[in-house]
């Protein structure tokens, strides 16, 4: 009955069948022939899956960043951006990076950076002579840092998910978010002195500080989340719904850039995108408990504790096959189905959930930069307007940096755990 299970969700999967209901629909077959249960137990485990206030946060979160975007507070922080760094060799791709970087403090969504930031930032560097190889490439790269630094949608996924605490998995993405544009603006770096990027900004103090008024109070969204929540003034949740009323604060009232025509209109493409998401959820809640009830996790957990039972090399091995499933299956689909497999096996070699929940969302943010389901690597596409295959082939060797990042997170934890220890134990 397990391999009927397991089975008819691959068969789903392989003939084209949305992710949420082939694990609906799996969940049913099963409990049906089992007979033991009443097929209302499917209706009952989804609903209570999606019952958790915070979920509120996904739709929040994901309206903040489109009220970003079409406010136009993303060209402002680029403009900063460029001011801070656009003096250093190769400075566009300097700005890239720490426009991602202030951005991701912002939307939580790799997609939002890639779609909303990347639109400006690849026109500006193809205007000032980069290839488009190097200008899609570390746009997508630097993408990947949105879901890592608070606040973070994978990241309150897996909360639900691990019952671990959301305060804590954000703060513990922070530092290896800052390693990861490190390790990227290293690599841009690297380009400019072998293949001669000039300086794309004389630096001026003025401009800077012209620039920086003009981003202040977009500036100030990191800073009222994360401080909003290390006080604990508000919970993760709350503090989602602060950012959009942020975001809808600046660019109707401040800025007058949001018409009320076109926030209706976000409302609409949230409201859709959110019940994608919860959808997946609801399904993955059935069928993570048959999972569970199953003994699937446990049989698999011996199986990988039969071949070693190191904690680095079941590390090693639980990244390669998480970079693997990374490549083929959206990151919140990815997240509620591997989190009641994967978590025990981690629990029983002494991973901690927070550290185990980072490399799991760093991972799967990979995953969106590589074929053939990359999400961000569609976004790419569509933005710099060239094919799916040159923006794989333009975001390959900015992977070096992120996997270097994965293995520093994976076997550093006491690195990953320190801010958690300092504002939440």
């Amino acid at each position: 009955m397990t391999a009927v299970l397991l089975i008819s969700f691959l068969a789903l999967l392989v003939v084209g069948i949305p992710v949420a209901i082939a694990l609906g629909g799996s969940s049913l077959l099963y409990v049906w022939l089992q007979g033991d249960s009443p097929l209302l137990v499917v209706v009952h485990r989804m609903v209570s899956g999606v019952d958790s206030f915070p979920l509120l946060a996904i739709p929040f979160f994901i309206m903040a960043g489109s009220l970003m975007n079409t406010s136009g507070i993303t060209e402002r922080i680029y403009a900063f951006a460029m001011a801070l760094v656009g003096w250093l060799k190769g400075g566009l791709g300097h700005v890239n990076v720490v426009g991602s970087v202030i951005f991701a403090g912002m939307s939580g969504t790799a997609v939002a950076d890639a779609g909303g930031l990347g639109n400006i930032e690849i026109k500006a560097m193809r205007d000032h002579g980069y290839s488009t190889d190097f200008a899609v490439g570390i746009t997508g790269a630097s993408a990947t840092i949105g879901p890592i630094i608070p606040p973070s949608l994978p990241m309150v996924i897996y909360g639900v998910m691990a019952n671990t605490s959301i305060g804590q998995l954000f703060a513990a993405g922070v530092i290896p978010g800052l390693i990861m544009a490190a390790t990227l603006m290293g690599m841009v770096t690297y380009y400019a002195h072998t293949r001669g990027f000039h300086r794309d900004a004389a630096f001026r103090l003025s401009v800077l500080w012209h620039a920086f008024k003009r981003a202040l109070l977009p500036l100030m969204t990191p800073v009222l989340l994360i401080g909003g929540m290390t006080t604990g003034a508000f919970t993760p949740t709350e503090a989602a719904i602060a950012a959009t009323a942020y975001a809808l604060i600046l660019g109707r009232f401040v800025y007058g850039t949001l018409t009320w025509r076109s926030v209706i209109k976000i409302s609409m493409e949230t409201a859709e995108t959110t019940a994608i998401i919860l959808l997946i959820v609801a399904g993955a809640s059935i069928f993570g408990y048959l999972i569970t009830t199953t003994r699937v996790a446990d049989e698999i957990a011996t199986i990988v504790l039969s071949i070693t039972d190191e904690p680095w090399a079941v590390l090693l091995l639980v990244n390669i096959f998480l970079l693997i499933v990374g490549c083929f299956m959206e990151t919140i689909a990815a997240i509620t189905i591997l989190v009641p497999v994967l978590l025990p096996i981690m629990e029983s070699i002494g991973v901690d959930p927070v550290h185990f929940g980072l490399i799991m969302v760093l991972n799967l943010m990979i995953g969106l930069v590589t074929p053939p389901v990359g999400l961000v690597l569609y976004v790419l596409a569509r933005v710099a307007n060239i094919s799916f295959e040159q923006a794989t082939k333009a975001v390959l060797p900015f992977l070096i940096p992120l996997l270097l990042t994965l293995l520093i997170c994976t076997y550093w934890p006491e690195m990953v755990l320190w801010l958690p220890s300092v504002f939440y134990r």
